[in-house]
């Protein structure tokens, strides 16, 4: 069991000081506004003002990361101590130190600089020998400089990609300089430092005079910078296309939102003051910003962001997620953006905010995680919200935020039965997925958590016939409660291709040192992700064997097809609050259902901003898939820009699934495919699940792309109906192409896409 003070410690993670169409029989939710007599315009600002005053109250608090009356309080007790006589050194010293910590968390780099000065003129008239904490803030200090210098303010698409090269070596290399000197003056007393050892291999980077000017007892050998497969260089196209949003932590979405048969793109942002960001794909190369004109620009917060259909009348719907990692001032409310139906080249995308109608408002819990599902079998989506109770960590002093099961009354609105289901969960929750794990027509859950974790199995195939919607935690009996300490992302997905969702779950306790010992072949001592092998309804941890025996930092994380091979690889983002952890996030290739290689070199994926929402998604309609990925930290003073990273091409095959439920939920979630192919080895099958998708990743849910390698011919497509439990079959399916299929319908359409270039050199 876990004390308060170790939960603390966990959770607060301080820098240094610590295209859906065609007609289905279920009726869409007829849209009504508000008989309020407001347009839409008075409602928007009334939403706006209702964030901005609790950006207010947050930003006016002691919040760990958003506050800012600790600074004020720090600031006071330096004129106090200034105002002492005489002057206690120590003290001043104590105070300008405390105080130029909180300005790097704030994003004030100039004054921590004019802070540390102060420490430095006292340590010099007093002849007091300067300590290593003192050379770690003067290092932090300096490479915050040189971030803001050159991936900042000069940024460009090989900003942050490490190893470092080409336009992402510093042309400004001063700030660099300077911090690589401080770190080897901290190393010079306590060589065993391990993350400034990391970071003393990062600035020697970024001025160009890595390896030779790191101490070789101190070096990342360049033999672990190689990839285990070589995927191609997938570019950064975002600053071209005006996607680089330039931001704190947050969600993404990528959807067709307004159905012209074009992926758009959400983010949502941890700033209390941040709105939703919204980009219209033109489909002609370009990417137009419509948060304004969409309504989302009054949607202020929001760690992650999640779609669906949830009204059943095809197009994509919103939910965003608030309060994460802030306790109790982290209850504020979530909101559901109904897509008001636009649709066509020139109609405009809007949303309307539908919380409070719907029943979602209150009562408001910090969460960061949710996952849609219909978890009744009745043809439209339901809700499942996991938020961070801490009752199952301290329970004499933990607050109560248990998680929360919305079924869909079909009329717009929800009801919370999580209590009468078994599944308030009562954990600290960072992640959540749904999936039908054994096989037995209903939607699973598992929950991810500070502690142990739960895999809610849905009783609903034994209940048949009694109206209960019921589940139990099987988690214990199948063994797979880990990773125990801390976890955070988990997706159920089908690895190696056998018909049975295996579960990933990623862990989240290592660090820069961990990273580095792991670079030199040393062991780490990081907690590894858990990979369950599923074996027909119960699971083997395979992670090692798979080749995943590595520290990771993820907190964003996603899995889609880089090479059209047919089986699933993984992303991962690191998320770390604390600036000194700045490692690349990682690339992970599955090699047929067998082990992962790690490409994150080769395919120019490890920038070592904070990662987090990522997507997979077929952008340009050239049959593989690209990656969008949210950039930014946590802390007010860790913004960055997002990034669009363009596949290169495999010259694989594929198929493009889009469902339309007439007894299932309109676009199919929960849906089961399976492609038969004619290969050159024989026959071989491709397995997907619909909508099953990370916690915190976006990609489509409306489009399913699936790899199919080198088949030379799709022999069938099989898809097995949530709600109906049907399978239809259908031959003659072209390869290469976007086919929808609707429920209870023996002939398919194939979709005309565009192709287009999405620019790879600046304007």
């Amino acid at each position: 069991m876990l004390d308060g003070q170790l939960m603390r410690r966990l959770i607060l993670l301080l820098p240094l000081l610590l295209l859906v169409f065609g007609c289905g029989k279920k009726e869409p939710i007829t849209k009504t506004e508000e008989p309020n007599g407001l347009s839409e315009t008075q409602k928007g600002d009334l939403i706006r003002k209702e964030f901005l005053a609790i950006a207010e109250r947050i930003e006016s608090s002691r919040d760990q990361f958003h506050g800012r009356l600790q600074t004020r309080e720090i600031e006071k007790s330096l004129r106090l101590a200034l105002e002492e006589n005489p002057r206690n050194p120590q003290k001043l010293i104590g105070r300008w130190f405390a105080l130029s910590f909180d300005y790097l968390r704030l994003g004030e780099n100039g004054k921590a600089a004019k802070s540390l000065n102060e420490i430095f003129a006292i340590i010099s008239s007093k002849k007091i020998a300067p300590s290593p904490p003192m050379f770690a803030l003067q290092a932090l200090i300096e490479l915050r400089q040189a971030e803001y210098a050159n991936c900042i303010q000069r940024h460009n698409r090989d900003c942050c990609i490490f190893p470092l090269s080409g336009q992402g070596i510093h042309s400004d290399q001063e700030p660099a300089n300077r911090s690589m000197k401080a770190l080897l003056k901290l190393l010079q007393n306590s060589p065993d430092d391990l993350r400034s050892q990391w970071l003393l291999n990062i600035t020697a980077m970024a001025t160009g005079s890595y390896p030779e000017n790191v101490p070789k007892q101190y070096r990342i050998p360049e033999s672990a910078l190689k990839s285990e497969f070589d995927i191609g260089r997938f570019i950064d196209v975002a600053p071209n296309l005006g996607l680089d949003t330039f931001n704190l932590c947050g969600g993404a979405i990528v959807e067709d939102f307004d159905n012209d048969g074009f992926l758009d793109i959400v983010s949502s942002t941890s700033d209390p003051r941040g709105p939703l960001s919204l980009f219209r794909n033109t489909g002609d190369g370009k990417f137009v910003d419509l948060t304004k004109d969409s309504g989302l620009n009054n949607q202020l917060g929001g760690l992650n962001c999640i779609a669906a259909d949830y009204d059943n009348d095809g197009d994509a719907d919103i939910l965003v997620l608030r309060g994460a990692w802030m306790n109790e001032g982290g209850k504020i409310r979530n909101s559901l953006l109904r897509n008001n139906g636009s649709s066509g080249p020139n109609a405009n995308i809007t949303f309307t905010d539908v919380t409070q109608k719907a029943g979602l408002a209150e009562p408001a819990y910090p969460t960061q995680a949710a996952s849609w599902g219909d978890y009744d079998n009745d043809g439209d989506l339901d809700l499942y919200v996991v938020n961070e109770s801490q009752t199952g960590i301290n329970r004499e002093n933990g607050n109560n935020f248990p998680s929360q099961l919305f079924m869909n009354n079909g009329d717009g609105s929800f009801t919370d039965i999580a209590a009468e289901a078994g599944v308030t969960n009562d954990r600290f929750s960072k992640g959540v997925t749904a999936g039908d794990y054994d096989n037995d027509g209903d939607l699973d859950i598992y929950v991810s958590n500070v502690g142990k974790n739960r895999l809610y199995r849905n009783d609903l195939s034994e209940n048949s016939g009694k109206g209960l919607i019921q589940f139990t935690d099987v988690a214990e009996e199948l063994g797979i409660t880990s990773p125990e300490g801390y976890s955070f992302a988990p997706w159920f997905f089908d690895f190696n291709n056998d018909g049975w969702l295996d579960l990933f779950v990623t862990a989240f306790e290592s660090s820069a040192s961990s990273v580095l010992l792991d670079y030199q072949g040393l062991p780490h001592g990081g907690t590894l992700p858990c990979l369950y092998l599923n074996k027909g309804g119960h699971f083997e941890e395979v992670a090692k064997d798979s080749g995943l025996d590595h520290p990771y930092l993820p907190m964003g994380a996603n899995f889609g097809d880089l090479d059209n091979d047919g089986f699933l690889d993984i992303y991962l983002g690191t998320g770390d609050p604390d600036y000194r952890n700045l490692v690349p996030n990682v690339m992970l290739r599955n090699d047929h259902g067998q082990r992962f290689q790690n490409v994150t070199t080769s395919g120019g994926f490890g920038h070592l901003q904070k990662g987090h929402g990522i997507a997979f998604a077929d952008f340009d309609h050239d049959g593989d898939q690209d990656i969008f990925h949210q950039l930014g930290g946590f802390l007010p003073g860790d913004r960055f820009h997002n990034a669009l990273f363009l596949n290169p091409g495999h010259e694989n095959h594929y198929i493009v699934v889009q469902l339309v439920g007439t007894k299932s939920n309109r676009s199919g979630l929960g849906a089961r495919i399976e492609v038969i192919t004619n290969s050159p080895d024989g026959q071989i099958s491709f397995h997907r699940a619909v909508g099953s998708v990370s916690s915190f990743g976006g990609s489509p849910i409306s489009r399913t792309e699936i790899g199919i390698g080198q088949a030379e011919s799709i022999r069938e497509v099989k898809v097995t109906w949530p709600a109906s439990g049907y399978t239809q079959s259908f031959t003659d399916v072209p390869s290469d192409s976007m086919i929808r299929f609707t429920e209870e319908e023996s002939a398919f359409l194939l979709i005309e896409r565009k192709e287009f270039n999405l620019p790879v050199e600046s304007n």
